[in-house]
Parts: structure tokens; sequence; C-alpha cells
């Protein structure tokens, strides 16, 4: 057996990677967008180093764009084969490919693909259900509930081919912050020889404040002040987790009734949408909070549809709270916002999210006074505060349980973290729990076990 790190190995973004059985028989993991600075940008116009057409297969673990952001080009490269997912993700993705097409169009760049690219690719979406085991040619392969995003997945990979030492491969995808508002908890993996993990915060603890009572108390401050409160979030997750927290604030009247929330972004609408859809995956609470109506729902709550209607509120006096991508303010109608509020000195933003190097969220994060939007520098005159314990991603200690479950593991290969967070955690793994064949692969590397 061989696996091809194609992505993640060294970044945080990009994932991808490409398994292969004793037989000669490939299958990939995953094929997601490098995001963050321009030099990992430029990654993505890098020519793929494997050929599609050679693959037996092809699986995704969830929705976010670095895992699924360039699964397009998979036909353009001779792949016609099935790309299996759960439902969710199937749907998340459809809305995330499509999303992605449109804005490369609009900012001009050079684009991996168009529309008609991301539905060529949708059509090959075949979907199964958690635990149910598919087969793949020599591959039999079972998706776990990750409790990252809805929809998301670890897999088990066992290669039937009697030639293959390593016989079981788990991917961990993206590990959830389990216990999770939202979400089932991640689900436990009993035994493997292998592992290929993330490692995004393997070198963190994430704080234990309660993120409901942050945003309790930034809405309060604007409801004191008549000013906007912006918060950025990823149309994927994040801004139903936050849609449903305002949702009991205004329930049990820690904020006023009638202080406007606006949802703004199309994105965001339609990922809403299909997580209406699927209440039998959510949590014992959730699902019983879609039985008296929908918990990303309530008073005061408006959908913005259109730009216009979403410059329009900067026209409107008082107090409103604005939840708009995107998420680390790279783009989306959250930028439009922070140039026309971040000079009021009424307006606090704040930030619930991973913010990227190089991104107008971290520079905001980091307190910087002066900020470039769309070319124009613009001066912060705004509140800016943030939370780390809205993460979805699992910490170092979250990632060392999840590992400490799986029994008879031999090898250990840490992708999706940054080098110092991948060092961490494997210090970490080789002192707690005595596995010291570890692997921090590096972009396009090969390796045989």
């Amino acid at each position: 057996m061989m696996i091809k790190f194609l992505g993640a190995a060294g970044t945080v973004t990009g994932s991808s990677y490409v398994l292969t059985s004793g037989s000669g028989q490939s299958i990939l993991i995953d094929l997601g967008m490098f995001q963050g600075p321009e030099a990992e940008d430029k990654l993505n116009y890098e020519p793929y180093d494997y050929d599609p057409s050679n693959l037996t297969g092809a699986i995704l673990t969830h929705a976010h764009l670095d895992h699924c952001g360039r699964l397009p080009i998979l036909s353009s490269k001779g792949y016609s084969g099935d790309i299996w997912m759960t439902a969710p993700t199937r749907d998340l993705t459809e809305i995330s490919l499509l999303d992605s097409a449109k804005i490369a169009k609009q900012d001009g760049k050079p684009f991996l693909y168009n529309k008609e690219g991301a539905e060529k690719t949708i059509g090959q979406f075949k979907t199964t259900e958690y635990r149910k085991p598919v087969t793949i040619g020599d591959f039999t392969v079972t998706f776990r509930d990750a409790g990252h995003i809805l929809g998301s997945a670890s897999v088990e990979i066992i290669d039937k081919n009697p030639n293959s030492g390593i016989r079981k491969i788990v991917f961990s995808g993206d590990l959830g912050n389990t216990p999770e508002d939202l979400l089932m908890e991640t689900e436990l993996i009993n035994e493997a020889d292998a592992v290929v993990m993330e490692s995004t915060y393997g070198d963190k603890l994430h704080p234990k404040s309660d993120p409901s009572y942050d945003i309790r108390k930034e809405i309060n401050a604007i409801e004191i002040s008549g000013g906007a409160l912006l918060i950025p979030s990823f149309s994927l997750d994040r801004t139903q987790e936050i849609l449903h927290m305002i949702m009991h604030l205004k329930k049990d009247r820690k904020v006023l009734a009638e202080t406007p929330v606006y949802m703004d972004g199309p994105m965001a609408q339609k990922a809403t949408a299909v997580y209406n859809k699927y209440s039998p995956i959510f949590n014992s609470h959730i699902q019983s909070e879609f039985k008296n109506g929908n918990p990303f729902d309530f008073p005061g709550l408006t959908v913005i549809p259109g730009w216009e209607e979403s410059q329009a509120l900067h026209s409107q006096n008082g107090p409103k709270v604005i939840v708009a991508g995107s998420g680390m303010m790279v783009g989306g109608r959250i930028v439009g916002h922070a140039a026309f509020y971040l000079p009021i000195a009424s307006t606090r933003l704040f930030i619930v999210g991973y913010q990227g190097v190089e991104t107008l969220g971290r520079s905001l994060q980091e307190g910087d006074k002066q900020v470039v939007i769309n070319g124009i520098k613009t001066t912060v005159n705004a509140t800016v505060g943030s939370t780390r314990s809205m993460s979805s991603h699992a910490d170092q200690g979250q990632l060392m349980s999840w590992l400490k479950h799986i029994k008879d593991v031999k090898k250990v290969f840490i992708t999706h973290g940054e080098d110092i967070s991948r060092t961490a955690l494997s210090k970490k793994i080789t002192a707690d729990l005595g596995i010291k064949d570890i692997g921090l692969p590096i972009l396009n590397q090969e390796i045989e076990f």
C-alpha cells in the first residue's frame, strides 16, 4: 500500500490524498482548495501531481472548500467515476462549488472551473449513510460522523488485497469541537493499522468560555449604543450555530426581541435550508427543537437576498446585528459592511472563527487601526472582539482522546496543520500514547508502507 499527500501537508488547506492498494488500485480522499497567503493560493494552479484517470474511486469527507474546492478538475483530467459522500455533504458541496465558480467569474481571477464544470462534477456524486460500508474496487469504505459540520465524516478504509501489509487505514477528515451545540458528538473508531489525522489546533486547547454569553454581551452593547454589530461568519455551520444561539437569547429575553438581526448572504440562506432538511442528524437537543419549529429562525430575523438590499442596511438607523460571509473577511458582503461601519465608533466587530494569515480578519483581530479594504485605506474606530470557543475543529486534547480510542495503531501521519501544530501534536502522541512511527509529510510526498 502507498499513500500520496497532495495537499494539507504542512498547510491547513488543500486536503487531498491518494491511497493505492497492493493491487495497484487507487482511491482519492478529498480534493480541496488551497486558501490563504498568495504563495499558498498559487498552489491551486500548479499541475496536480497525479493522473486522476487512474483512480478506481473517490470519496469526500465534507463540504468545506479546503476539502472539496478542486473536485471539478477530476473530470477535466479524465476521471468519470463516482465520488462518494454523505447526503448532507452532497447538498452542501453543490452549494459550495457553484458559489466558488460564481465568485471566480465575478472577481475576474483565473479560475479552476466554471459553472458547467462544477455541474458535471456534481453529477458524479453518490451518497451513502454513516456506518454503512461501501465497496470501491479493492477497498471497503465506511463513513463515521466527525462532528465537524453537517454531514462531515471520518473514513475507515480497508484494503481487501492480501498483498497490502497495512490493511486498515483511517482518515480523520476534520474532527469537531465535540460536544457541539448542533451536531452529534464525534464518533469514535475502534481499531486501525494506520491513521491520517488533522492537526489544525494540534498545539492548543480551546478556552472554556460560553460563546452564547459572549454574543449576548456584544448584542447588549449595541442595544445601548445604537450601533451595528458585524459578525463575519462561514456560511456552513457557523452561521447556523450563531442563529441558533441568538434564537435562544431572544427566547430567554437576554437580548431585546425587537433588535433586528440580518442574515446577509445567499449561500448562508441556501445552507440553512439544507440544515433544516436533515434534522435526524443533529443532536437530541436540536431534534426536539425541530418538533416545535425552526431552530434557526426567530422574531426579528431578516434574510437579505440581494446586494442592493445589503447596501440598504447602511441607511437604517438604530442597533442591528449583521451576520455575513466570508468568515475571514476576504470577500463576500461582510467586506462592504466593514468598509462602511468600521470607521464608526459605535460599531462592534465580533470574530467567531479562525482567521488565516494575510486576511483582513486576521489584521483586525491583531488590532490594526488602519486596514485596506477594496484598495482603500480605512480607519478602524470600531471595537473589535473575538472568541476561540466557537471553533469547529478539535483541540489538542480532543485530538488525543480520539486517537487514543483507536487500538493497534502502528503508524500516524499528521496533516492539515501548520508545522508548529503538527510538531507539537507529534511529540504529545509519542509521550502519551507511545507511538513513535509518526510522519509529517510534505506536499506531493509518496510513502510506501
